[in-house]
């Protein structure tokens, strides 16, 4: 395979637009590619950068052709990456960027075509791109300067406020932190620490969770550590569900959503198999569940994971009544608190589907809720930051279920100075980490 990383880009970035997803085709073609570290991050920020900046990239663009529609979806890719590049990246010559440009388009492409790319990009270094100002509504310039859908703003300016919405829009276009959590039972914080300093990796700790580390300079599963199942790689704000819980080794635990499982595995970790401490991990489908065996093993926790494929609304069928100690609800989302991470889901999520969800999120609550026992604990968490799928599912589900009381969710380090509400709304641009609401409840 080619190991030029920009002609790379350009090809994952055509399978994108033609619906692949960024991380999987991402990893995909770096695992068959001889690239250097320094290739790698090229390319993926190239990748993720056009992926992140799509609107905005439209939109500039269309000051040079005229229907960029008609372009065939590689050349519309190798002009998004070499106007990104321009325009995002500051270390690269205008110089460099286009002969590489106009090499891949000769690689790829016909002379009618090289000759096109050749013209455009003149174009846009010598004329400059266009301002954002000739957009006269104040929504569709938002949305087209920080590439974000317009129903997204529209609720986010009515839930937070103007201030905090353009905050949130700002953090989101920059780089995703890489963190890994360190598996308690097997080492402690310094050691991990020294250990992946010692194979090249930058570390720090992280400022939201305790068990938390963000790391740099190289992929986190290429580390040997990872491979002993001595770290796993999950977000800070993923953490804080189950760091907002406290367990007995001997507690019987329902996962609901757990697929890829790294909630499941962060509470098998404090869980005793020779106590009867046993976490149920159920997903929808069978095929999302082998991710959750496969790392539970890889994090030695099998002996406490039971894994099992089921619609959680069916679990009446499968359990007795307060059979359970402690529940995680993590519950299925929009995924709006993930844009950064997850770039795709600002283009394709639309506000039908943040009500469909939301419907689910509380039929799954109400079904699960009598399996908890009494003064047994209730995690409710998702990974969007809109109030239809977080508060509002939560005060609807308080007002059917008198027997559940609102605990304050416990909250660590920084956290504890930023929010004085019961549960805990983490947004992408509090600590540039994923965005995140947890809520605990108790039955009384």
């Amino acid at each position: 395979m080619q190991n030029n990383p920009r002609l790379l880009a350009v090809k994952t970035l055509s399978k994108i637009s033609n619906g692949a997803y960024s991380n999987l085709q991402l990893n995909q073609v770096i695992n068959n590619s001889n690239m250097s570290n320094l290739d790698i991050r090229l390319m993926t920020n190239i990748v993720y950068g056009v992926v992140q900046h799509r609107l905005t990239l439209e939109f500039y663009l269309d000051a040079f052709v005229s229907n960029q529609n008609k372009l065939d979806a590689w050349v519309r890719e190798l002009l998004y990456s070499a106007i990104y590049q321009m325009e995002y990246l500051d270390k690269i010559p205008n110089r460099a960027i286009l002969n590489e440009s106009i090499n891949i388009a000769k690689q790829l492409g016909h002379a009618g075509i090289r000759k096109m790319v050749t013209g455009v990009l003149h174009a846009v270094i010598n004329k400059g791109l266009p301002s954002f100002d000739k957009i006269k509504d104040n929504v569709k310039k938002l949305s087209i300067k920080y590439s974000v859908a317009e129903w997204i703003i529209n609720e986010l300016t009515q839930q937070l406020g103007l201030d905090k919405t353009i905050s949130i829009l700002e953090s989101i276009n920059s780089p995703s932190k890489q963190s890994v959590r360190f598996n308690s039972t097997l080492t402690d914080k310094n050691t991990i620490k020294n250990e992946l300093e010692s194979e090249g990796y930058e570390v720090e700790d992280s400022i939201v969770s305790n068990n938390g580390l963000l790391v740099s300079k190289k992929s986190a599963a290429k580390s040997e550590l990872f491979k002993k199942g001595k770290i796993t790689i999950q977000d800070e704000s993923a953490m804080l569900p189950v760091d907002s819980m406290q367990f007995k080794p001997s507690d019987c635990v329902l996962d609901v959503c757990s697929a890829p499982g790294g909630k499941t595995i962060q509470i098998a970790e404090q869980l005793d198999n020779k106590l009867g401490g046993k976490i149920y991990a159920f997903d929808l489908h069978e095929k999302r569940l082998v991710k959750v065996k496969e790392n539970a093993k890889r994090m030695h926790v099998d002996a406490v994971v039971q894994t099992k494929a089921l619609d959680a609304r069916k679990i009446d069928k499968e359990f007795d009544d307060e059979y359970f100690d402690k529940i995680l609800i993590d519950a299925p989302c929009s995924g709006i608190g993930l844009i950064r991470r997850k770039p795709e889901i600002r283009y394709e999520k639309q506000l039908s589907d943040v009500k469909h969800l939301a419907s689910i999120q509380l039929d799954i609550l109400n079904a699960v809720a009598c399996k908890l026992k009494h003064k047994g604990v209730l995690i409710y968490s998702t990974c969007t930051i809109l109030n239809q799928e977080n508060v509002d599912v939560v005060n609807a589900f308080l007002e059917k279920h008198p027997e559940f009381e609102l605990l304050q969710t416990d909250k660590h380090l920084i956290i504890n100075n930023k929010n004085q509400e019961k549960w805990l709304r983490v947004f992408p641009d509090d600590f540039n980490s994923d965005g995140f609401f947890v809520c605990k409840l108790r039955k009384i």
